[in-house]
């Protein structure tokens, strides 16, 4: 069956990518064209930093497949510490810059860089590594929620003072995907849902712009020309689509209409330039990034990359589908964008990172592995290397020689059995017959052509107080 070849995952993973990406950088185009001319009198004005960001996304994508686990593991723990360094630095006045309400970035030469995102990548690694070394150990995974705990609440509260409220409910996300796929207990991955939805509750309600987007949720018709006012007009952009939308580049919404119509709210000019059968092929590429990722997760023989696979897959799944959901009103304004499609340097690239995660997971299958060994997928090769075999276990990482037999027999279980390929397989066959020949026969005849193959050798006279035999003193008989 299709779904049985080996480096499918991969190939439906590295083909979503690209369409996704692809279809993100059309809709740039088209969404921001008209404000574009209107502010800088070129309609390529946005579309041509999102590509740069792209190509730049395109590289992390490859270097994240072509590094090893190891050194993912290694890494975790700096990436983690600069990214912290970074969310501190943004807060000081005169370094850190504040835009659309948020005081979350950073701008040099024109270039304005997020560094929330960074820490949600970060978070993400160094959660997965942390997890999956207690499981290897063999320790109780529940020991892990101390340090797990005391991370995460720094982390958040830096981005609490940045008053960036997408960026913590992605990290929540991140945080209750980790612990479920990191096998806590129940009772804690509810409890900590609770503390979560209850704080996000009282953060929402004590702040001035939070809740100005939870009463607009609560009370849709208020204040049609302020604080409803991008939701109204995505309701109508998506209305205006029908069935098969008005045609590429033919929107009225980003005539000025609908504000942030490339960014936040680009799925409201999808669904009126693509109509309903665009919007619901675009949501249909969101659900296979959900099943292979998933898939991907569940073949996964390292803990680690089984963790960080999962958790990826539950962030970018999530955040499209509350991005939708707040442009078709089902949930209140968030700021979250839609993964790979909405405009945007560093959600670009961090996306892109996270794809790639995903997909160095799939090149890791044993399927993969051994078609990969095997020669299999030449020009695949060439591109994103050769991996090396999963680590299953923490002692699987000393050398071979200094492992107790037990821990070798553990150790090789998770391994595929590499299969000889077409030019090894008479060799293979003729390495097997000389094992069959070479075994020792039941009888015990052996001993005896042994002992007459030897008599040649012995000396036929012996020497004063030396025995018959080579070496050794005379045994009295």
């Amino acid at each position: 069956m299709w779904l049985s070849r080996p480096l499918f995952d991969f190939h439906v993973i590295v083909g979503v990518t690209a369409l996704l990406v692809t279809v993100g950088l059309t809709m740039v185009l088209s969404s921001s064209s008209v404000e574009s001319y209107v502010t800088s009198g070129s309609p390529y004005a946005r579309f041509l930093p999102q590509a740069m960001y792209a190509v730049i996304g395109t590289v992390a994508f490859v270097a994240i497949v072509r590094t090893s686990t190891r050194t993912m593991r290694a890494v975790a723990p700096w990436l983690l510490g600069v990214s912290g360094v970074l969310l501190v630095l943004v807060l000081v006045p005169g370094i850190g810059v504040e835009q659309m309400g948020a005081r979350s970035w950073f701008v040099v030469g024109g270039i304005s860089f997020q560094p929330s995102e960074l820490a949600k990548v970060a978070l993400a690694v160094w959660c997965a590594h942390l997890l999956a070394t207690y499981l290897a150990s063999g320790s109780d995974v529940n020991a892990a929620l101390r340090p797990l705990a005391v991370v995460s609440v720094i982390v958040m509260a830096l981005v609490v003072l940045q008053r960036d409220l997408g960026t913590m409910i992605t990290i929540g996300i991140i945080l209750m995907s980790m612990l479920w796929f990191g096998a806590f207990r129940a009772r804690y991955v509810a409890a900590i849902s609770v503390t979560g939805v209850v704080a996000s509750v009282v953060l929402g309600m004590t702040a001035g712009y939070r809740s100005d987007r939870i009463r607009a949720f609560m009370n849709p018709e208020l204040d049609p020309q302020g604080l409803n006012y991008q939701t109204i007009q995505a309701k109508y952009a998506l209305a205006n689509g029908g069935l098969f939308g008005k045609g590429l580049g033919q929107s009225d919404a980003k005539w000025s209409y609908l504000p942030q119509s490339h960014n936040d709210f680009i799925f409201a000019v999808i669904g009126e330039e693509l109509g309903f059968v665009g919007a619901a092929l675009l949501i249909g590429l969101f659900v296979i990034v959900l099943l292979a990722g998933m898939r991907i997760a569940q073949r996964s023989t390292d803990p680690f990359l089984r963790i960080l696979t999962a958790a990826a897959t539950t962030w970018i799944v999530l955040q499209a589908f509350i991005n939708i959901a707040y442009v078709v009103g089902l949930v209140p304004v968030t700021g979250l964008q839609l993964p790979l499609i909405s405009a945007g340097g560093t959600s670009m690239i961090t996306t892109m990172m996270m794809f790639g995660f995903i997909a160095h997971a799939a090149l890791r299958e044993p399927e993969a592995l051994v078609s990969l060994h095997d020669g299999g997928g030449r020009w695949m090769r060439a591109v994103f290397g050769r991996p090396a075999r999963p680590v299953t276990s923490r002692t699987a990482r000393r050398p071979r020689a200094e492992r107790p037999r037990a821990e070798r027999a553990r150790a090789d279980a998770g391994r595929p059995t590499r299969l000889p390929t077409q030019a090894q397989q008479p060799r293979a066959r003729e390495r097997a017959t000389q094992q069959q020949t070479r075994q020792r026969p039941t009888d015990h005849s052996h001993f005896r052509q042994r002992t007459a193959e030897a008599r040649p050798y012995r000396r036929r006279t012996a020497e004063p107080g030396r025995s018959r035999t080579r070496g050794g003193p005379t045994v009295p008989r």
